[in-house]
C-alpha cells in the first residue's frame, strides 16, 4: 500500500511540474521590447558590481524581472506597465518579490506595494496592492486594492497619482 501510496505522490508532482514549465512567448509590442530587458538586466549587473548592497538591488530586480516573466501574456503586459510606471515615478522604491510577486519596497525594506496577477490565484482580474507603508490614509476608511483589467492612459494617470500619495 505504501509503494502505491509513493506512486500516486510522485504522478501528482510530476503532473506539476509538467504544467508549471510551459511558457506561452510573448509579443514584444505587448511588453518590454528586447532592447528595454537588455537595458535593465545591464542595470542589474551594474548594481551587482556595486557590491554587497547593489548585488541585493540587483537580485531582487532580477527576481521581479523572472517573476513577471512567468506570467500569463495578459498579466504579464499588466506587470510591466506597472514595473515601469513604478521605477519612473518612484525611484528611490526597490524591486523584490514578496510571496512570489513583483513588489516594490521603501529604504526600510518594507513593501509598499505589490502586483498580484490573476493567474496566481485563478481570479478574473490582476490586483495592485499597498501595504499600510504606504501613505494613502483618507480619515477613517480608504482603498489599499484596486482591480486591474487592462492598462490605459486614465489606469497608468491614476497609478502614478497613488503612488505619489504612497511615497510622499
Amino acid at each position: 500500500m505504501a509503494g502505491t501510496t509513493q506512486k500516486a505522490a510522485t504522478k501528482r508532482t510530476s503532473t506539476k511540474k509538467t504544467a508549471t514549465t510551459t511558457a506561452t512567448p510573448v509579443s514584444t509590442s505587448d511588453g518590454f521590447s528586447k532592447e528595454e530587458r537588455a537595458a535593465m538586466k545591464q542595470r542589474a549587473a551594474e548594481l551587482r558590481a556595486e557590491g554587497k548592497k547593489g548585488a541585493k538591488k540587483a537580485d531582487g530586480l532580477q527576481d521581479v524581472l523572472d517573476a513577471i516573466a512567468k506570467m500569463a501574456p495578459g498579466d504579464r503586459q499588466l506587470a510591466e506597465r506597472l514595473h515601469a510606471t513604478v521605477t519612473a515615478t518612484a525611484p528611490g522604491l526597490t524591486p523584490k518579490t514578496w510571496y512570489g510577486m513583483p513588489a516594490y519596497a521603501n529604504e526600510d525594506g518594507k513593501v509598499v506595494l505589490f502586483y498580484q496577477d490573476s493567474g496566481k490565484f485563478k481570479y478574473r482580474y490582476s490586483t495592485l496592492g499597498f501595504q499600510d507603508t504606504a501613505h494613502l490614509d483618507d480619515g477613517d476608511l480608504w482603498p489599499t486594492s484596486y482591480a486591474l483589467l487592462q492598462w490605459t492612459p486614465a489606469v497608468e494617470k491614476r497609478v502614478v497619482e497613488l503612488l505619489r500619495a504612497a511615497i510622499s
